[in-house]
C-alpha cells in the first residue's frame, strides 16, 4: 500500500519506504527507510546490517548448535574417541574444500553457497543419535566428513558477508553482531542440554538433546534461502557491494592463485589461522569432558559461550572506536591479544598439573568445593577465543574491499584453521599427553601473533584507499559498483573523487568506491575498475 502524502491522511499501518538524506562524499545520498507494519518501522531487507543479522541467525542455528554439542566434549558421548575420529574426517574435508570455497562462493553466490553449507549440521547430530542405539561409528565419521565439506562453504560465505557488506566504520559492529548471535546459539543449546541432563551424573546425553539439535539445525539450512543477492545490497553511504562476474570457472581458480601471489602479507597470517581452532580439542575434550560430570559439562558450556558473547561485544566496539586511528587500533588489539594469550594459558597451568591420561576423572560436580575456579578459567578460554576470531576477521577485512578477494581470504582462513583442528583431533585420538596438547596450543597462539606482527606494523594503514588499490588488473571478475540516485534524483556514478581523511587528519583525494578498501594490495585494481574485466 502506498503511504499517504501527509501525516493527516495516514490511514494505513503499512507505509512505503521513506527516504532520509545524508551528506556523503560531496553530495547528498537519499537513504530509504524501511516500511511500517502496524506502526512498527521494519529494517530494510537489503541493508547490510539486516543481512548480517540474518547470517548471524544462520550461524546461531547451525554452527552455534554444533558448538553447543561439541562443547560437551565428545559430542555428548562418554568416550570422545568416536567424536575425535569424526573430527579428523570433518577437518580434513574442511581443509581441502575450505581452500577452494572462495571459488565456489564467487561462482554460486552467497545464498546458495550458504544453503549448501547448512545441510551438513543436522546430519552430524543425527549420526550421534544413531550412534546412541547402534554404535555405528562409520556413519558418524561419514557425517563428520560431509559436515567438513558443508562448513567450508557456509563459513566462506559468512566471512564475505561480514567483511564486505558493512562500511569500514561498521566493521567491528558487524563482527560483534555475528559473533554475539552465533554464540547465543551455543548458549541456548548448552542451556537446553543442561536442563535435559541435569539429573544425569555420567554417561552420554539423552536422545531428546540430539533431536532438538537436529530440528534447529535443519531450520538454519532453510533460513539460508532467504538471503538477498549481494549486488543488491546498498550501504548506508549509498555505495553498493561490488558485483562479482564470472567470465569462466578457470578465471576464478586463477584468481585464487593471483590473490596469494600478489599479496604475500596474507601468508604471515597463516599461523594465526592454523591456531584459531587448534585449542578447542584441549579445552572441550581434555578439560571439560575429562574433568567434569555430564551436567557440569553442560553447565560449563553455557558460560564458555556467554564469555564469548561478552568478548565479541567488547572487542567489536573497540575495533570501531573512531577516536583511535585504524592502525593504532590494530596495534593495540595485537598487544591485548598477546598479553591475554600468555596470562590465560599461564593461568591454565595449575589445572594441567592436576591431570594425566592415566588418572581417573574426578567427575567434578557443580556443587563440589573449588568448582568455580575451574569455571572461571574455562570462561576466560571462551573470552579469548572470541577475541581471536574477531581479530582475525578484522585483519582480513582491513586488507581489501573486494567481495571476490575476501571470499578467497575467508577460504584460506577456514581451510588452514581446519588443518590445525585435524592435527590436534588426531593427536587427541591417539592419546597424546594432555601436557603436549596444552603446550602446543599455547605456543601456537603466542608464536603466531609474533609472526603476524609485521602485518600490523606495515601492512595496515590509517587511510582507507590509496593509489596502490588501482595499480594493476591482475584480479579479474569484479564489476564496478552501480550508480545511485543523487540529491535531485539524477544518476551519480560512484567513480568520482572525494575527500577522505588520513590517519594524520589531513584530507586526501581518492577515487570513490565502496568504503571497505584498504592499503596495499596491488591486485585490488580490478576490484575497483570502471567496468567489468574479462578473462585473459
Amino acid at each position: 500500500m502506498s503511504a499517504p502524502a501527509t501525516a493527516e491522511h495516514d490511514t494505513s499501518d503499512l507505509q512505503k519506504e521513506e527516504p532520509i538524506q545524508q551528506e556523503h562524499a560531496g553530495h547528498t545520498y537519499v537513504e530509504p527507510k524501511g516500511r511500517k507494519i502496524f506502526g512498527i518501522r521494519m529494517p530494510l531487507y537489503r541493508a547490510p546490517l539486516t543481512q548480517i543479522w540474518i547470517v548471524a541467525f544462520i550461524l546461531f542455528l547451525n554452527p552455534g548448535m554444533y558448538n553447543a554439542l561439541a562443547g560437551l566434549g565428545g559430542a555428548g558421548q562418554v568416550d570422545a574417541t568416536v567424536q575425535n575420529n569424526a573430527g579428523v574426517g570433518l577437518h580434513t574435508t574442511f581443509a581441502v574444500f575450505g581452500f577452494i570455497a572462495g571459488v565456489a562462493n564467487n561462482y554460486l553466490g552467497i545464498k546458495w553457497t550458504m544453503a549448501i553449507g547448512g545441510t551438513g549440521y543436522a546430519l552430524y547430530s543425527a549420526a550421534f543419535l544413531c550412534y546412541n542405539h547402534t554404535q555405528n561409528e562409520g556413519f558418524v565419521i561419514f557425517s563428520g566428513a560431509y559436515l567438513g565439506f558443508c562448513a567450508a562453504f557456509l563459513w566462506c560465505a559468512q566471512g564475505v558477508v561480514m567483511m564486505s557488506y558493512p562500511t569500514e566504520g561498521q566493521r567491528g559492529r558487524a563482527i560483534a553482531i555475528t559473533w554475539f548471535v552465533f554464540n547465543l546459539g551455543a548458549v541456548i543449546g548448552a542451556a537446553v542440554t543442561a536442563g535435559q541432563n541435569w539429573n544425569v551424573k555420567s554417561g552420554h546425553v539423552t536422545d531428546g538433546t540430539y533431536v532438538a539439535f537436529i530440528v534447529l539445525e535443519a531450520a538454519g539450512a532453510v533460513l539460508c534461502c532467504f538471503l538477498a543477492r549481494s549486488e543488491s545490497i546498498v550501504r548506508v553511504d549509498g555505495t553498493r557491494v561490488q558485483k562479482v562476474v564470472h567470465p569462466s570457472l578457470k578465471s576464478d581458480i586463477i584468481g585464487l592463485w593471483t590473490t596469494l601471489r600478489n599479496d604475500l602479507w596474507v601468508l604471515l597470517l597463516f599461523p594465526m589461522f592454523f591456531a584459531s581452532n587448534y585449542f578447542y580439542t584441549y579445552q572441550f575434550n581434555d578439560m571439560n569432558a575429562y574433568w567434569f560430570s555430564t551436567r557440569t559439562r553442560a553447565f560449563n558450556n553455557i558460560f564458555y559461550w556467554v564469555a564469548q558473547m561478552i568478548g565479541a561485544g567488547l572487542f567489536g566496539a573497540f575495533l570501531d572506536y573512531s577516536k583511535i586511528s585504524r592502525r593504532n587500533r590494530a596495534l593495540i588489539g595485537w598487544g591485548v591479544m598477546f598479553v591475554l594469550v600468555n596470562a590465560i594459558w599461564g593461568g591454565g597451568l595449575k589445572f594441567l598439573l592436576q591431570t594425566h591420561r592415566s588418572k581417573p576423572s574426578p567427575l567434578m560436580d557443580v556443587f563440589d568445593s573449588g568448582y568455580f575456579w575451574y569455571l572461571f578459567l574455562y570462561m576466560w578460554y571462551g573470552f579469548l577465543d572470541a577475541l581471536w576470531q574477531s581479530y582475525s576477521y578484522y585483519t582480513m577485512g582491513a586488507m581489501t574491499n573486494s567481495p571476490k578477494k575476501l571470499a578467497y581470504y575467508a577460504g584460506f582462513y577456514k581451510s588452514i584453521q581446519a588443518v590445525g583442528a585435524t592435527i590436534i583431533s588426531r593427536l587427541d585420538a591417539l592419546k597424546y599427553p594432555y601436557a603436549n596438547l596444552f603446550a602446543s596450543s599455547w605456543a601456537l597462539m603466542a608464536g603466531s601473533l609474533l609472526v603476524a606482527l609485521p602485518v600490523y606494523l606495515w601492512r595496515i594503514k590509517d587511510t582507507e584507499l590509496t593509489d596502490s588499490d588501482f595499480d594493476d588488473a591482475s584480479l579479474e571478475g569484479v564489476e564496478a559498483p552501480e550508480t545511485i540516485e543523487g540529491e535531485h534524483g539524477h544518476e551519480k556514478s560512484h567513480h568520482h573523487t572525494h575527500s577522505t581523511v588520513s590517519g594524520s587528519g589531513q584530507p586526501a583525494t581518492l577515487p570513490a568506491t565502496g568504503p571497505m578498501g584498504v592499503m596495499g594490495a596491488a591486485s585490488d585494481a580490478a576490484e575497483l575498475g570502471d567496468q567489468p574485466i574479462s578473462a585473459k
